[in-house]
């Protein structure tokens, strides 16, 4: 099982272990900063179980999809938006940048300084050769999937929360027979297909008139259950495609 989140993040150097954090941390507290080297843009896999713990944070967490939302904000903005206080959204961003999730976009000062959120995107694996490292990506995952949905949970089923929204606010399903390299194709495809609206995040003169941020959550997984039944149907069409000429190589009986 595996999952990747929308939002980018960029590599960091090996992470220390973990040490306890106060639930309401002063500016005093000071992580190491990350290497500032140029990093290619891709998918960042994070096989560091510490790195995961780091992550699987409520705050943290939330930060996160929040600079993949809009781009770039200030710990003071962060906690109007969270209902944190800005003492606390700066220690977590500041511990996300620790471990390369999120970066200083420049300019302001102190708890005004905008940060964005790092040039790769996540990708976290449960199929991992360490144990630990496989239990805490199953956390991980876990956890982000359900922060999703309770996210999604009051969107659908109510009126649209804003007006003029309420045809472009929905839920689709679809079923499909499919391989598992045509899925990740088809996975590839819807990918890039978002990317194409990714630059309006950085630069606000792209966005039009309008324009707000929208969440795409697209799951895919294969029906574990009906996989026996699927590949029966395909072993029958195999059999019928097969029965015609088997007949015609059939002699002819005599009368």
């Amino acid at each position: 099982m595996s999952s990747e989140a929308s939002e980018p993040a960029r590599p960091a150097p090996p992470a220390p272990p973990a040490r306890p954090e106060p639930s309401e941390p002063s500016d005093a507290v000071e992580p190491s900063e990350p290497s500032e080297a140029a990093w290619p843009s891709q998918s960042r896999a994070i096989t560091d179980p510490t790195v995961m713990r780091a992550l699987a944070h409520p705050v943290r967490m939330a930060l996160v999809e929040l600079l993949g939302a809009l781009g770039t904000v200030t710990a003071t903005q962060a906690s109007e938006l969270l209902g944190e206080s800005p003492a606390n959204c700066a220690f977590h961003l500041r511990t996300l940048a620790k471990y390369g999730f999120v970066q200083e976009a420049g300019g302001g000062r102190g708890r005004e300084r905008p940060w964005k959120a790092a040039d790769l995107r996540i990708s976290v694996s449960s199929e991992q050769a360490d144990p630990q490292a496989a239990l805490a990506a199953s956390s991980l995952n876990r956890l982000w999937f359900e922060q999703w949905v309770e996210r999604a949970r009051p969107m659908f089923g109510a009126p649209a929360a804003l007006p003029g929204w309420q045809d472009a606010t929905g839920w689709t399903r679809s079923a499909m027979i499919l391989t598992p390299d045509e899925s990740m194709e088809l996975s590839r495809q819807i990918d890039a297909l978002i990317r194409r609206y990714e630059p309006r995040k950085d630069d606000p003169s792209l966005r039009p008139p309008g324009a707000l941020p929208v969440e795409w959550s697209i799951f895919s997984a294969p029906i574990a259950e009906l996989a026996e039944l699927t590949r029966e149907q395909a072993r029958q069409a195999a059999g019928d495609q097969a029965r015609p000429a088997d007949d015609q190589a059939r002699p002819a009986e005599g009368n």
